[in-house]
């Protein structure tokens, strides 16, 4: 009786305090949970609006920041360019820098051929496909991604 009590507990972490268990396991946290965990609660509430097929893009850090966009048409643009459905104005951003583009599956971004490059996961990428808690470089903005609840429910 006392092995089926104890099955499945590792009788090394049961000794460690709260405080020794969070302190090592923070850093093994995945991009997502370590992403909604620096939300704050409008931003929480905000992503759980999100409606089926849409995203949204936070900038946390840079020029701009807390500046929300909404993803919600098939191709959004993010540039220089005031008519950018992304504005960012600033010099490190190309007038047309990426696009984010809604497919079956998700959503991806594409470079645009911009000079300075979009950072995804802090690797140069010309087209990659977004995941829930991803953090993007745009020149000088700090973007995360955050899908709707609705579709990571979906398996995507």
């Amino acid at each position: 009786m006392g092995l089926e009590s104890n099955e499945g507990v590792n009788p090394a972490s049961s000794t460690h305090s709260a405080t020794e268990t969070s302190a090592f396991s923070a850093p093994l946290l995945d991009a997502s949970a370590a992403a909604h965990a620096e939300l704050t609660a409008e931003e929480s509430e905000a992503i759980s609006a999100l409606p089926s097929g849409s995203a949204l893009l936070l900038v946390r850090r840079g020029p701009g920041q807390g500046s929300r966009f909404l993803l919600d048409t098939e191709v959004s643009v993010a540039g220089r360019h005031p008519n950018s459905e992304i504005f960012l104005d600033d010099v490190t951003v190309s007038r047309r820098h990426s696009e984010f583009r809604r497919t079956s599956s998700g959503f991806e971004m594409r470079d645009l051929g911009s000079l300075n490059g979009t950072f995804v996961g802090g690797e140069r990428r010309e087209v990659v496909a977004l995941h829930d808690g991803d953090e993007l470089l745009v020149g000088k903005f700090h973007l995360t991604f955050f899908e709707s609840p609705a579709d990571l429910k979906g398996g995507r």
